[in-house]
């Protein structure tokens, strides 16, 4: 497949796909194209919000309640942790604990803590810890093998 790129100096991007046949390459760069087109609905101060995945800081769950933290809304989720898990990007989404997935993309600073643990500081300066049953899986991932 033949592809290219041009860098445009303002207006909107925009993904354009030509093709003769459907075909595996075609329909991965269309699965590419529509994850990326995702949006997530939750409440946030008594009003209804819409956000992209890529907004996301990280997900919690507390108190059999699922939150989605973004650098300017604590957004309440009608979905259950594991069902935010399956709809998010499996490379940039990381299960981090029993109760949180990690946008890893958002992660700043990394520190070994005692017990295999990590905490991890996010671009907006909140830590959060890696549990030891996900550290050895969160550091292959950073080193780019498959998890």
């Amino acid at each position: 497949m033949r592809y290219t790129i041009h860098q445009i100096k303002d207006g909107e991007d925009e993904l354009i796909l030509n093709y003769r046949q459907l075909n595996t390459e075609v329909e991965a760069a269309l699965a590419f194209m529509e994850k990326n087109q995702k949006k997530l609905i939750g409440k946030s101060d008594g009003e209804t919000v819409v956000f992209s995945p890529d907004e996301i800081l990280y997900v919690e769950k507390v108190d059999d309640r699922t939150f989605a933290y973004t650098p300017d809304h604590i957004i309440q989720l009608d979905m259950s942790l594991y069902a935010v898990e399956l709809m998010l990007d499996d490379e940039k989404y990381f299960r981090c604990s029993k109760s949180m997935i990690v946008n890893v993309s958002k992660v700043a600073r990394l520190k070994s803590m005692a017990s295999n643990r990590i905490d991890a500081t996010l671009v907006n300066g909140e830590h959060i810890l890696i549990s030891r049953t996900y550290a050895s899986q969160f550091r292959k991932l950073l080193k780019g093998e498959r998890v």
